[in-house]
């Protein structure tokens, strides 16, 4: 991995909220899983902070929508774990219908996940997050659980439960070197990140075991407004990851806001269990 990282230092120094960092931030290791349901696409429509941002439409007039779990084991802010929200839509032309994100994204240059919610555990990635990109993150606690069957994410905050998300650890396994493309608001202007990663994962379609259950908080009131499928089509994990999280580039102005959830100042709590493991 370590050519991946060729060249991305010397970066530019940052301060954002009495934190300075560096950019591009780098992730050495993580954990990350995820699990893409069908949702009802004028609730996803409705969500989107700009008319060219067009969601992915299934046969049967679906969306779709992820939730993308990631403990951050090595990076160069420190540990700590963060959930993710998106959408996956093109900006610029809408997509015809039936495509799924494998093929969009080497055929429309504008794919990518609009980030509805992101929260993460500790200050300096909610900070960095909304001073520099945008992001919707506001703090929670975690907890995960990686066993050699499954990889399971809780989270919750303010002592209430957003949501719980369960994938298991099985699929076709494939090298991915494709970008993991995001789409944020900050002052009114959408930006793209293209984020340059290299890792293994395993796809499975239908996967028995998994399953994403929703708790009481606002957040998880957001999330079962988009009208999620009980079960989700397809889950991703990764044997092993690396990525490069850059500045974005602006490219729409006058949009509408898309905020997210604040929540307080407490830091988060991440907890990590690695169950079963030789």
């Amino acid at each position: 991995m370590s050519a991946f990282f060729a060249g991305a230092r010397p970066g530019r120094q940052v301060v954002v909220g009495g934190t300075t960092y560096e950019l591009p931030i780098l992730y050495f290791r993580d954990d990350m899983f995820a699990a893409f349901h069908t949702a009802d696409l004028r609730a996803v429509r409705a969500a989107l902070p700009s008319d060219r941002l067009h969601p992915l439409r299934l046969p049967g007039g679906r969306a779709l929508a992820a939730v993308v779990a990631f403990n951050y084991v090595e990076t160069t802010i420190g540990p700590y774990g963060e959930v993710g929200v998106v959408v996956p839509a093109v900006h610029g032309r809408p997509p015809p219908v039936g495509l799924l994100p494998g093929l969009m994204e080497s055929r429309y240059p504008g794919f990518g996940n609009v980030v509805l919610h992101l929260p993460v555990t500790t200050r300096v990635a909610r900070d960095g997050g909304r001073g520099q990109w945008g992001y919707t993150k506001f703090l929670a606690d975690m907890r995960f659980e990686i066993t050699p069957e499954h990889q399971q994410c809780e989270l919750g905050e303010g002592g209430g439960h957003i949501l719980t998300l369960r994938v298991p650890r099985r699929g076709l396994v494939r090298r991915d070197a494709k970008p993991l493309v995001t789409y944020s608001v900050k002052d009114g202007r959408l930006l793209r990140t293209s984020i340059p990663q290299r890792g293994t994962c395993r796809d499975a379609v239908r996967p028995s075991g998994s399953f994403l259950r929703l708790g009481s908080h606002p957040v998880a009131d957001s999330i079962r407004a988009l009208g999620l499928s009980e079960r989700p089509f397809l889950t991703r994990h990764y044997l092993e990851r690396a990525a490069i999280l850059p500045e974005g580039e602006v490219v729409e102005e006058g949009v509408r806001a898309l905020d997210g959830f604040h929540g307080g100042e407490q830091e988060g709590e991440l907890t990590v269990a690695y169950l079963g493991a030789p």
